[in-house]
Order: structure tokens, then sequence, then C-alpha cells
């Protein structure tokens, strides 16, 4: 729970000041030994702890899962295999996976999406990333219009979506090869916009190097640019910039 939810629950009697004042003096962390779960992260900055799967052992994987899930009532992680999905529906079957963006998820059903953000993508490849972006601010509550495929190789495509690109608070741009999507993107929209380097395409693409590099050096304004397949911290970013635009409009 984060603060102010807190605070109006004991405001409308949900919520006693002495199971409130438990809360909040809970240990900020639980320690598993392996593991040393932020529990107050919520709290601290309005977004649970999220799992990152890869590397994990199943039972270290499955134990984070149930004390997550158990805090917050939903749980959410990223580059999940199609093995550790299996592991945790044995436990959860209402456990939600993806193999396109590899996110795995238990998420409340009546959760309310606001503002909108645009996740446009270069090519259909940059899909699992833009997906990881896409699904990441969903799960914030953060409402998601992708525009995929419009990269500059037949700009016509991207000009045919640009007024609902326009229209969002912050524009994700995820693109392989060189890159360019986010430069074009940021010479035609006034809002913030994240660009995310793929390692998609051939030798000279160093793995996405060279769409970082272009990215970084990029001549237009109003960029931020994420790590190398990064869709996850670019779908975080834009929820909290999301956030902001929806507090100053009221």
């Amino acid at each position: 729970m984060e603060i102010q939810e807190i605070l109006e629950k004991v405001k409308n009697g949900a919520m006693s000041v002495e199971e409130a004042e438990g809360f909040l003096r809970r240990e900020p962390f639980e320690e598993m030994g392996y593991a040393k779960l932020d529990m107050h992260r919520k709290v601290r900055s309005g977004f649970a702890e999220v799992i990152y799967c890869a590397g994990k052992a199943d039972e270290h994987l499955l134990h984070i899962f149930e004390r997550l899930y158990k805090a917050d009532g939903q749980v959410f992680g990223t580059r999940a295999t199609q093995h550790q999905y299996e592991i945790l529906r044995e436990k959860y079957p209402q456990v939600e996976y993806d193999p396109i963006s590899h996110i795995i998820k238990i998420e409340k059903k009546d959760k309310e999406h606001i503002g909108n953000i645009a996740v446009c993508t270069a090519g259909t490849a940059d899909i699992a990333v833009a997906e990881e972006a896409a699904q990441t601010a969903e799960y914030f509550g953060t409402k998601v219009t992708r525009v995929y495929d419009v990269g500059v190789s037949g700009i016509h495509r991207l000009l045919g979506n640009l007024e609902a690109i326009q229209s969002a608070n912050c524009v994700v741009a995820v693109a392989g090869m060189e890159g360019a999507l986010a430069s074009v993107l940021g010479g035609l929209v006034d809002k913030p916009v994240i660009a995310v380097p793929t390692s998609v395409g051939y030798g000279a693409n160093l793995g996405g190097l060279s769409a970082l590099l272009t990215m970084i050096n990029s001549c237009a304004n109003g960029i931020a640019v994420v790590n190398i397949d990064n869709g996850y911290g670019a779908g975080y970013m834009a929820t909290q910039i999301n956030r902001l635009g929806v507090k100053a409009n009221g």
C-alpha cells in the first residue's frame, strides 16, 4: 500500500490508527537469506518491487513470488522462461505468462488505467522489448497506445499514426538497426521521448550498441535513453511521467 492509501483507510474507518502504525513500523525489508525483499518500496516510490526472473533458482523464485504476492495481492516478473512459468503455475493456477515479452504476473482485475502513453516500434522484431515496456506500464496503472512497425524505412506509416502518438503524455520509441526512430519522434512531438535501443539488427548493429549511440547522439531534444533491450525501465519511467501529467491536468 502507498502512504496515501493508508491515510485514506484511516480517514474512512477501514483501518485503525494502530493498524496503520503497525504497517508503517513493519520491517522495511524481509530477510530471506538469498534475498532481501523491499516491502516498503511501494510506500516510498509508488511502485512495488518487481522480480527479475532470469538466473534465479526455481525454489528462490517461487518463494520470492509467494511473499510479494502475499504482501500486495499481485506480483510482476520480467525475463521469465516457460519453465519458470510452469513451476509457478503449479501453485498459482491464475498466473499469466506472455512468451513474447517474457512477462509473468498475477494482476488485480479491477485496476484503473489512467492517462496515456504511446509505445512505438521501428519494426515487428522490436515488439518483444516494446511489450515489456507496454505491459510494465499497464501493470502500474497506465493506459497504453501501441503503434508498431512504423520505422523510418516507411515513414508514411509513422505520419499516419502521428495524431494518436501526439495525444500521449509520453512516448516510448523502441528501435534496433540504426535506431533512428527516436530522433524522428523527438522532432515531431512535444512530449518526452524515452528511447529504447534493441539488439535487433545485423553485424554492425553490435548487439544494439549502434542504436544506443544513435539515440544518445540525437540532434532532437527531449529524448532520454535507457539501456539496450530495457523495456521494463522504459515502461517504469513512462509511468512516472504519465502520473505527473495526469496530476498536472487535474
